[in-house]
């Protein structure tokens, strides 16, 4: 058995991913992502790490199933046709494949994730 630990308090000194969401996505602001991957399966269909985001909004689409545990800051997650979810440190939740509607950072927002592609 193996024990990957995530070094929160080292991240800032830790290379990371750059990215943003797609343009076309893109509901309001300007979001910027940064990634860091801890674990990776051999198959590369389940990762984890720590994701962060600063503030914007934009559409998402779910085909896989995702574990948050928010660190920090706020986030609205909305499904289409459903009441808009307040998230903040210390919350956990699962999104799962199917789930399409926006996420918001209202202030930048950190958290662990686990991913499990299809």
């Amino acid at each position: 058995m193996t024990l990957v630990r995530f070094p929160l308090g080292e991240l800032e000194r830790l290379p990371f991913e750059a990215g943003a969401p797609a343009s076309e996505r893109v509901v309001s602001g300007a979001p910027a992502f940064r990634t860091w991957t801890f674990e990776e399966s051999a198959d590369g269909k389940t990762f984890a790490g720590v994701w962060e985001s600063t503030p914007g909004k934009w559409r998402i689409v779910y085909d896989e199933w995702e574990y948050c545990s928010i660190l920090s800051g706020v986030s609205i997650v909305a499904r289409e046709g459903e009441p808009p979810q307040r998230v903040s440190a210390g919350e956990a939740f699962v999104l799962q494949p199917g789930f399409v509607g926006t996420w918001e950072v209202v202030e930048t927002t950190r958290k662990l994730f686990v991913v499990r592609l299809p």
